[in-house]
């Protein structure tokens, strides 16, 4: 038979570590900015990747292939496949 163990319960104290590394100086141009991001993050203002161009042909397209889903039309990717009997045909004729 195996003994029965005793347990007890210990305290565990947590105290406040110091950040590690350099400190860094709140005021400095690169420190601004890094929190000015920080806030638009936050807010959800951070914009990126390139901004679109309204008017382009490619946002037309694209609004173009919007309105044909909204409609309930089928709208296909890439090149049209190519049907080995509209081939056969061809050549026949």
């Amino acid at each position: 038979m195996s003994k029965a163990k005793k347990t007890t319960k210990k305290e565990v104290v947590v105290e406040a570590k110091k950040s590690v590394g350099r400190p860094s100086n709140p005021e400095s141009k690169r420190q601004q900015k890094i929190t000015e991001r920080e806030a638009k993050r936050e807010a959800g203002l951070l914009k990126r990747g390139r901004p679109s161009v309204e008017g382009s042909k490619r946002q037309a397209v694209l609004a173009a292939r919007e309105a044909k889903r909204a409609a309930g039309i089928e709208v296909k990717r890439g090149r049209p496949k190519k049907v080995e009997s509209d081939i056969v045909e061809l050549e026949r004729g």
